[in-house]
């Protein structure tokens, strides 16, 4: 079966080839039951060892994808960040996989009865991951597929190729195609590989496409994690430390040129400090990036057909009556590049009219809009759809507390952005347009494990004691009497 899997893998357009592959990682799956630690360390370990062989290949997979990415970032937000979920995984699995039990209604427990949860693999998991960090957001799943005992079938970007072909030939080194398969190719490729019946499906990517996902996995009945993105809102407190919160922004909104699903997507500020807290950002980014053109830190928009989505904004945002200050510190002529690089554009005065804050905008583009009370902020982020992220900035404890428990997000940084996705431990998704399910640690394994009830029944006769025995009678009426009192 695994040879057949092999050779029938490769021509991954083939919707059939890739059902051969599911079906084979399936019987493999079914024939190792129970899936031991030992196994699942063994699978993670080499995860592990793949993509710290590999780190610098892997690096100038992305650099050439992207036209120029910054080595270090790379470094930090894929191959470290992919490696932190594989060790934290492997340091935790044992305490992961033990039963957890579960009390009983009186008085079972004290009659001998017993419940427990096991966690059991759910068997093949499709992993589509996508194009901005396309490592950290195949390993970051994969740590929690793996550590639940499961086989793998990864659907990489086809926007970054290089890095994609790159991935399928390092894992297929290191794995079986009956434990791990990469799938490559384009947009028919795609649509066949969530159309195949999987145990569970997680999908990074845009909100449009999840709602394509969500409907073919719903012809196969297939549960799935979406993690999908959105305009993750920034308020910037009266209690704010200026200086700090924008060089925070801009280092977050920057970061691989703002292409990242939390990327802070919009500014809440107070109207009588929009000038100051728009001239915080542009020192930041000028302190962060001194020029951009030549410069290796600063990252490239993912070429031409990108940047040109990210001028029509600006040019969209200007027609509109916005005022869109260009945070150019070396003033560099941004016409003559062999990349798509674009620097911050701050745009002022913002309005729900303007197509940059109808899109998640994915690029170094910043609206800033201004606010009397921190209410009229709170208003303005639950108008919209929910977002993954959600930022705040400040000292004022009863502010930070009244716009966590008035807002509903994904997840929370307070004083920065994105950092809690780096907590291994607190779970990572989405809600509504947002996505659905979380993962990240303790929470992937359970994402991705079956939490199977067990309940044993001692020898006494329960049944008979409690009065739920036919022929029904005193003891019956008297027991129901009992349980449907108020």
């Amino acid at each position: 079966m695994a040879s057949h899997a092999k050779t029938a893998e490769w021509d991954a357009r083939d919707a059939s080839a890739m059902r051969a592959v599911l079906e084979a990682q399936r019987a493999s799956f079914t024939a190792e039951l129970p899936v031991s630690a030992a196994a699942r360390r063994d699978r993670l370990n080499r995860a592990l060892d793949v993509v710290l062989t590999h780190k610098d290949r892997l690096v100038a997979a992305l650099s050439e994808d992207f036209g120029h990415r910054s080595n270090e970032m790379s470094l930090v937000t894929d191959i470290m960040s992919s490696v932190k979920p594989v060790k934290h995984a492997l340091k935790h699995l044992d305490q992961w996989m033990k039963p957890e039990k579960r009390r009983l209604d009186f008085p079972l427990g004290l009659l001998g009865a017993r419940a427990r949860v096991e966690w059991q693999p759910k068997g093949v998991v499709g992993i589509i991951s996508p194009w901005n960090f396309p490592i950290n957001l195949t390993w970051a799943p994969l740590a929690g597929v793996l550590a639940a005992g499961n086989r793998a079938m990864i659907k990489p970007s086809e926007y970054t190729p290089v890095t994609s072909a790159l991935m399928k030939e390092i894992l297929e080194a290191a794995f079986d195609p009956t434990e791990i398969a990469v799938i490559t190719g384009g947009t028919e490729v795609g649509r066949a590989f969530t159309e195949l019946p999987f145990d569970h499906i997680i999908f990074t990517g845009a909100t449009s496409v999840a709602r394509h996902v969500m409907a073919a996995a719903a012809k196969n009945l297939v549960p799935l994690t979406l993690e999908l993105g959105g305009k993750s809102p920034t308020i910037i407190s009266r209690s704010a430390d200026v200086a700090q919160a924008t060089e925070r922004v801009a280092m977050g909104k920057l970061m691989n040129a703002g292409q990242i699903c939390l990327a802070p997507d919009y500014l809440l500020v107070p109207e009588e400090k929009e000038g100051e807290i728009v001239e915080g950002l542009k020192a930041a980014t000028a302190r962060l990036y001194p020029t951009m053109l030549a410069n290796p830190d600063y990252t490239s928009v993912l070429g031409a057909r990108h940047r040109e989505r990210l001028e029509a904004h600006v040019a969209d945002a200007r027609a509109k009556g916005a005022q869109v200050e260009v945070v150019n510190p070396a003033n560099e002529d941004f016409s003559k590049q062999n990349t798509n690089k674009m620097p911050l554009h701050i745009i002022r005065g913002a309005t729900d009219e303007m197509t940059v804050m109808q899109e998640e905008i994915f690029g170094p583009l910043l609206p800033v809009r201004t606010y009397k009370a921190v209410d009229g902020a709170i208003d303005e982020i639950n108008r919209r759809d929910r977002p993954l992220g959600l930022y705040w900035f400040g000292q004022d404890e009863l502010e930070q507390r009244r716009v966590l428990d008035r807002t509903i997000s994904g997840g929370v940084t307070v004083n920065d952005v994105i950092f809690h996705v780096s907590a291994e431990e607190l779970p990572f998704g989405g809600i509504g347009p947002a996505g659905m399910g979380n993962y990240h640690g303790h929470d992937g394994f359970k994402q991705f494990s079956h939490p199977k009830a067990v309940y044993t029944q001692p020898k006494i006769d329960l049944a008979g004691l409690a009065g739920f025995k036919p022929p029904y009678g005193e003891k019956t009426a008297k027991a129901l009497a009992r349980e449907l009192k108020k």
